[in-house]
């Protein structure tokens, strides 16, 4: 299957990280290289690009797509360790990062990864296939207790308890292997009634958080978006693209943090925690009505970026 991924609100993404053409970017989640190729098109022969993703299909895909560029380097691995990927490329400093911590149009749209709860596949969701832990792993093997929080916690679903104990059920009698057992344990789980009066599909927050789960999406992304700012060089930009308000809010709140460090009580008259501002925020934006309109899973995106300020650092 073709590596199709459409790049949500790429001009305004390449236009916050303020290109320069000699500058050094990172493509922290590559994808199908929309923003990489957008990021190349602004770079000068002494330009460079490095492009990190933990799926090969974007790997592949990606270098395909850019190999008349070459000032463009494909790196396969999370991004979480991008620091040590760069250290590896002799890169130890760069002018923009950007990350896509969406799910790419590719992983949903291609049945046999199973991250799609509209069609029957197996029960896989993993970014990474090279990892040994598949949402089929954790259906089957992980407590009620621990499927409650992963449901609670990266889903926000308030039928959590009674989709785990759905979950437990169907595995006494036999193996969830595929993402329509999933989806039968959920509407096991919940109400006909209010499943009609949910607007989505009542499977999408149960999706969303084994996804979560099985690629550690969430715990490592404060540390990661840290130590991405402390890689930038002063005047270089981070951006940051999320899609629901889990991973907006740890962006937010790192940023915010990262802008005003300081822990001094409110009242107090002078700053003596000697805590200083980071980086300057650049805003926040959302998809235009008409790229909603072209791509629909644009919709609850969230463009969010920071400029590092030429300080000390202190935290």
């Amino acid at each position: 299957m073709e590596f199709v991924h459409y790049s949500v609100m790429l001009e305004e993404t390449v236009d916050l990280l303020n290109v320069h053409e000699n500058g050094i970017y990172v493509d922290a989640t590559l994808g199908g290289g929309g923003h990489s190729e957008e990021i190349l098109r602004r770079l000068s022969g002494t330009g460079h690009l490095y492009g990190i993703d933990r799926d090969m299909d974007a790997i592949h895909a990606a270098s395909e797509r850019l190999r008349s560029f070459p000032n463009f380097t494909a790196i396969h691995g999370n991004f979480h360790d991008f620091d040590q990927l760069l250290g590896e490329q002799g890169c130890d400093a760069v002018d923009g990062i950007v990350i896509d911590l969406g799910v790419s149009s590719h992983q949903l749209d291609e049945a046999n990864r199973g991250f799609s709860y509209h069609t029957d596949a197996p029960l896989d969701m993993r970014m990474d296939t090279s990892e040994p832990v598949s949402a089929e792993t954790i259906v089957n093997s992980y407590s009620k207790e621990e499927l409650t929080r992963i449901l609670r916690d990266y889903g926000e679903e308030k039928w959590a308890v009674r989709i785990a104990e759905m979950i437990i059920e169907h595995r006494e009698k036999a193996p969830l292997r595929t993402t329509g057992d999933l989806v039968a344990c959920v509407d096991a789980a919940i109400p006909r009634a209010v499943r009609n009066k949910d607007p989505g599909h009542s499977a999408r927050r149960t999706f969303q958080a084994l996804r979560i789960a099985v690629n550690n999406e969430l715990d490592p992304l404060r540390d990661t978006l840290t130590r991405m700012v402390r890689y930038l060089k002063p005047g270089g930009r981070l951006a940051v693209l999320s899609f629901h308000s889990l991973e907006d809010r740890i962006v937010k709140q790192l940023m915010r943090s990262l802008a005003n460090p300081c822990i001094c009580p409110p009242k107090a008259p002078i700053c003596v925690c000697g805590r200083t501002p980071q980086v300057r925020l650049l805003g926040n934006q959302k998809p235009t009505n008409e790229e909603i309109l072209e791509n629909s899973r644009s919709h609850s995106a969230m463009l969010r970026g920071c400029e590092r300020l030429d300080t000390v650092w202190t935290l």
